[in-house]
C-alpha cells in the first residue's frame, strides 16, 4: 500500500516494505514527501534506529577532541554507548561502553580516562587499556583495596577464565578531515566508500588542520529528519531567515553533488555581512582555488550530520536522535589556524557564534512546528517542490533504501554545480539536474 489510500499510523509490517514508498520513488517532479510516520511513530523509529541509525559510518565528534592517547569521545549510536579513543601509540580505538563482567557503563560523561589512561569500571573495578584489552579483575594500580583484603578479590586461580577473552567490544573507526566516524554495521565498506567524491571536492581545504574554536548544544523538538531536510534546501530562507537571506542570497544558491552517501549545496559567491552578522570577519585560509574561496559548501552527511565549510570557517551539527520527535545538536566552529591568527579573531569568532545560533534558532522553531503539524492524522504527506527539493528526495530515498534492506551509494548530478534558483525556460536547467 502507499501513504495516499491508507489511514495513519500503517501497521509496522509497512515500514519495511518497498510498495510503503512508491510515491517517494517516484522522479522528483511528480514524487511526494516520505510517510509522516516517517517522523511520528516510534514504531518506526525503533525499526529506523536499528536499520538506518546504526547501518553505515556515523559522524560521532572532531579528531581534536581525541587529540592525545586517553581522551575520549563518548557517542551514542543506534542503541549502543560507544567510547572512541586513541591508545598510547595515538592509534585510533573504539569499543563498546559496557563492562564485560556484568555489562555495567564504564564512561559517563567525561572526555578523559585520567593519567592512568586506563578504563576502569566503576562498580567491580574491573580494567582495561586504550587497546581494549582486560588487565585486571579487579587488583591494579589505584585500586584502594586494603592489602590485607586483596586476596579476595585475586582470580589467578579461578577455573576457566582467561582475562584476555574479556577485552572490551570493539567497533571500527576511522576519520575524514577533522571528523571522526564509528560503524557498528558488519556489512559496511570503508568510510571512502560511504563519503563518494567528498574527499576530492574538499581536498584543498585541508580540513584535517582545522581545530574547534567554539562549541554550544541545542534541543530541539523535532525528528532528526526533518532538521536535515530544513538544511538541504533554501525555499524556506525569504519567510524564516530574513538575516541569513542577505548574506545568502536565492539566486547564488546551486546543487553541489556527486556519488556519495549525502547530498550537497553551495552558495556562490559568499556575499558581504549585513548589520545583522554574516559569515565573513575572519581572513580566508591561503591556498584556496578561486572558487572555494568565494563559496559556501552545504552537506549532509548520511544520516544526520549537517556539515558547512566556508573560505574562513566551518560550522558542523552532530546531531544525536533521541527520540522520535526529540534531537540533541552540538554545534561546533572550526577554523583553519591561518584564519584565526590576528588580533581580533576571537571577537570574529564570536560573532559568528552568534549569527549561526541566530539561524539555527530560527530552524529550530520552524522545524518544531512542522513535527507538531506532520504529526497531525489529517496529514497524509505532500507534493515534492522538484526546483528546490532534490535534495531532500535523494536523502529520503537514502533513508528508504536503508529500511527495506537497500545498499547503494547514489550516483551525483552530471554538472558540479547546479542552478537552483533560476527560470527554467530561460536557463533550460530542471530541478532534477
Amino acid at each position: 500500500m502507499s501513504i495516499s489510500d491508507s489511514a495513519r499510523p500503517l501497521p509496522v509490517e509497512a515500514f519495511t516494505s518497498e510498495e510503503t514508498y512508491r510515491l517517494t520513488r517516484l522522479p522528483v517532479d511528480l514524487a511526494s514527501t516520505l510517510i509522516p510516520d516517517a517522523y511520528s511513530s516510534p514504531e518506526f523509529f525503533a525499526i529506523e534506529r536499528e536499520r538506518v541509525l546504526s547501518s553505515g559510518w556515523v559522524a560521532v565528534g572532531t579528531t581534536d577532541q581525541i587529540a592525545s592517547p586517553g581522551r575520549v569521545i563518548l557517542a551514542d549510536v543506534g542503541r549502543s554507548s560507544l567510547i572512541i579513543t586513541r591508545n598510547r601509540d595515538a592509534e585510533l580505538r573504539g569499543f563498546h561502553n559496557t563492562c564485560r563482567h556484568r555489562g555495567t557503563r564504564l564512561l559517563q560523561g567525561v572526555e578523559s580516562v585520567g593519567r592512568s589512561q586506563r578504563i576502569r569500571c566503576p562498580y567491580h573495578s574491573w580494567t582495561y587499556d586504550l587497546d581494549g584489552n582486560c588487565l585486571g579483575t579487579p587488583l591494579f594500580q589505584g585500586s584502594d583495596v586494603p592489602e590485607d583484603q586483596q586476596g579476595v578479590f585475586d582470580m589467578s586461580d579461578v577455573k576457566g577464565f582467561d582475562k584476555a577473552d574479556y577485552g572490551l567490544h570493539p567497533v571500527r573507526v576511522d576519520t575524514w578531515g577533522f571528523l571522526v566516524f564509528v560503524t557498528l554495521d558488519a556489512d559496511a565498506g570503508p568510510l571512502a566508500e560511504q563519503l563518494g567524491d567528498l574527499p576530492e571536492r574538499f581536498a584543498g581545504y585541508r580540513l584535517e588542520e582545522w581545530t574547534t574554536q567554539r562549541r554550544t548544544r541545542f534541543e530541539v523538538g523535532a525528528n532528526y529528519k526533518l532538521i536535515g531536510e530544513n538544511f538541504m534546501e533554501y525555499y524556506h530562507l525569504p519567510w524564516v531567515h530574513p538575516e541569513l537571506i542577505q548574506v545568502s542570497p536565492l539566486e547564488d544558491h546551486y546543487r553541489w553533488q556527486g556519488p556519495g552517501m549525502y547530498t550537497g549545496m553551495c552558495t556562490s559567491p559568499i556575499a558581504e555581512n549585513s548589520a545583522s552578522g554574516g559569515w565573513k570577519g575572519l581572513p580566508p585560509m591561503p591556498g584556496l582555488d578561486p572558487q572555494d574561496a568565494v563559496s559556501g559548501r552545504f552537506v549532509w552527511l548520511f544520516p544526520y550530520t549537517a556539515l558547512v565549510v566556508l573560505p574562513n570557517h566551518a560550522f558542523v551539527l552532530l546531531t544525536k536522535p533521541q527520540r522520535v520527535d526529540f534531537t540533541i545538536e552540538d554545534a561546533v566552529i572550526l577554523s583553519h589556524p591561518d584564519s584565526i591568527q590576528g588580533p581580533e579573531a576571537q571577537e570574529e569568532l564570536d560573532r559568528l557564534l552568534a549569527f549561526w545560533t541566530l539561524v539555527n534558532d530560527q530552524d529550530i522553531e520552524i522545524v518544531e512546528r512542522v513535527q507538531q503539524g506532520i504529526s497531525d492524522p489529517a496529514y497524509q504527506g505532500g507534493r515534492m517542490c522538484y526546483r528546490f527539493e532534490e535534495p531532500l528526495q535523494r536523502f529520503q530515498n537514502m533513508v528508504i533504501d536503508r529500511m527495506v534492506g537497500i545498499r547503494r551509494v547514489p550516483g551525483g548530478d552530471e554538472k558540479e554545480m547546479t542552478p537552483m534558483f533560476v527560470d527554467e525556460a530561460e536557463a533550460g536547467v530542471s530541478g532534477d539536474g
